[in-house]
């Protein structure tokens, strides 16, 4: 008897875990968020598939404009992530009215890294108990895979800690698009291969197909874009240089900062998280931060927060001991 009740609990899970690809709190009761390093298999076929779809680049083969298209993608989607997702949702490191902050919602959706809601909490957490055991991607703490992709498979941080973000939560578009956030990416990938049909019927010339755009401007660019993301999580505190005395291992790369549209600078953000400009220098290139200032112009975004001048004074280090990167205390500011 025993035998067929774990039979039935194991198919509960299976079913919940596919429903989950379509509503992201479909059984969210039955999760234990404390099971922090058990992958769930079932959940992540739709990430592992992503992945998988990029071979299929041997097939479609590529024109310029499936590339362009793929490029374009990555740096409209990336912007989405570093300045909505990253300094607005998580860190309300500048101010816009309902709207803007809906449509830019929508874009970093598309972007498939879950929700906006689910994504602010996530790192407002991070930012809590940085490079601390709860950091559930801290190198120092789990090592580069689990920090750089495998903390994304743990079932334990699928569900939105909405603890986090009760300043959001109270918006019923921004609750829908957390809940539904598999629905503006199947959207753009339907698009991309319409788009992709449209050409080759109507522009032969150009040499693509529905196919190959689906490849290219969805799988293809969302996978680098996803690494290119996470790589601020990983790579970020293992690799670079530190200016300011920080109780993690962050650090500023200059190269990641250019992959990532000025995220490289992670030693300045744990510095003062709240700034709308991670550059916290002129000729640490923030193009995140100059695209901002571009919608300040038209009034899409407003009251842009400066880094005080006194904050790039403070805990500056003097000793070249923490210079490799290694956090000053286990004490959070």
């Amino acid at each position: 008897m025993s035998g067929d009740q774990d039979s039935n609990i194991s198919c509960s899970r299976w079913i919940l875990s596919i429903s989950r690809w379509f509503d992201s709190e479909a059984g969210i009761d039955a999760i234990d968020i404390n099971d922090d390093k058990q992958v769930d298999w079932f959940r992540i076929v739709p990430l592992i598939g992503m992945h998988i779809a990029c071979l299929g680049v041997i097939r479609v083969g590529w024109s310029p404009i499936a590339v362009i298209t793929a490029i374009a993608l990555y740096l409209v989607r990336m912007f989405a992530i570093t300045g909505f997702y990253h300094r607005y949702f998580s860190h309300r490191a500048f101010k816009t009215n309902r709207f803007w902050q809906f449509a830019f919602g929508i874009l970093g959706n598309s972007s498939v890294q879950r929700g906006p809601l689910w994504w602010a909490a996530h790192h407002r957490h991070h930012h809590r108990f940085a490079d601390q055991r709860q950091d559930v991607h801290s190198p120092l703490q789990h090592g580069f895979w689990w920090s750089h992709i495998g903390w994304m498979t743990s079932r334990s941080n699928f569900p939105t800690r909405y603890k986090y973000v009760k300043d959001w939560e109270s918006y019923p578009e921004l609750r829908w698009l957390n809940r539904y956030d598999t629905v503006v990416p199947i959207l753009l990938a339907v698009s991309l291969f319409v788009f992709g049909k449209f050409c080759e019927t109507v522009h032969p010339e150009l040499g693509t197909s529905g196919p190959q755009m689906l490849v290219w401007g969805f799988f293809i660019s969302t996978t680098v874009l996803l690494h290119g993301t996470v790589t601020i999580n990983s790579f970020d505190h293992m690799f670079g240089r530190r200016r300011f005395d920080t109780p993690d291992t962050s650090r500023n790369n200059v190269l990641l900062s250019l992959l990532t549209l000025g995220e490289g600078w992670h030693n300045n953000h744990h510095h003062y998280p709240v700034a709308a400009r991670q550059g916290f220098y002129w000729w640490e290139i923030d193009i995140t931060y100059y695209l901002l200032v571009g919608l300040s112009w038209f009034g899409i975004v407003r009251d842009l927060r400066p880094v005080p001048v006194g904050r790039l004074a403070a805990n500056r280090i003097r000793n070249s001991n923490h210079a490799d990167g290694r956090p000053a205390s286990k004490t959070t500011k």
